[in-house]
């Protein structure tokens, strides 16, 4: 009695070892007519097998591909499709290119670092500010996070003054970021740091 486990190994195992030994049997027929007839009456039962993926572009394209990579690529048939060649199936992928920029500090990250510079570019305004404060507070949540303590404004608004270059310039009496209940709880909202926020923005404008 002969076990999977010995047959050779299935080039797709998705379709099965009984689709396999159809396409090696294709392979053994010398007339090339009545292999195209088996290989198109393989494609349609390979295209039963998913009904599902019927709607999928070029899902015809896909099963010829499939049936050429189960005969290694060596049966003699006319295909309706430009197949995938051998040497680009087993061709490496391109490597990708990485950004290996890195952030000042690890706990903010360099997402934040570039949305307080977006931030510190925009014109004096209302969508400035809340920005600005989402920002603080999101810092906040951060560094309470990596440092497991609580945490002062004060550290929050000297990073966001050295991140911008001085541009956002926030002090304790002018802005109170959100409890660290609130930021932990999830809740960013409020409207009372922003407001002052607003109010500081508009003295230094005066």
């Amino acid at each position: 009695m002969q076990y999977n486990t010995q047959a050779k190994r299935l080039r797709l195992p998705e379709y099965g070892r009984s689709i396999q030994n159809m396409v090696d049997y294709c392979k053994t027929l010398a007339d090339r007519g009545e292999r195209q007839k088996c290989a198109t009456g393989i494609i349609n039962i390979m295209g039963n097998m998913f009904p599902h993926l019927r709607d999928v572009n070029d899902f015809k394209h896909i099963l010829w591909d499939h049936l050429a990579i189960m005969s290694d690529f060596d049966l003699d048939i006319d295909y309706p499709y430009e197949i995938i060649s051998k040497e680009k199936l087993n061709a490496r992928p391109e490597k990708l290119p990485y950004n290996f920029t890195r952030a000042t500090f690890k706990h903010y990250g360099k997402y934040v670092e570039d949305m307080i510079q977006h931030a510190a570019a925009m014109e004096q305004g209302e969508e400035r500010d809340a920005l600005i404060y989402m920002i603080a507070n999101h810092m906040k949540k951060l560094f309470i996070a990596w440092n497991k303590d609580n945490v002062d404004d004060r550290k929050i608004f000297d990073d966001l003054a050295m991140f911008s270059n001085g541009a956002i310039v926030l002090t304790e009496e002018d802005v109170r970021l959100r409890d660290v209940r609130d930021l932990v709880g999830g809740n960013m909202g409020g409207s009372i740091g922003k407001k002052r926020l607003q109010n500081s923005n508009n003295r230094k404008q005066k």
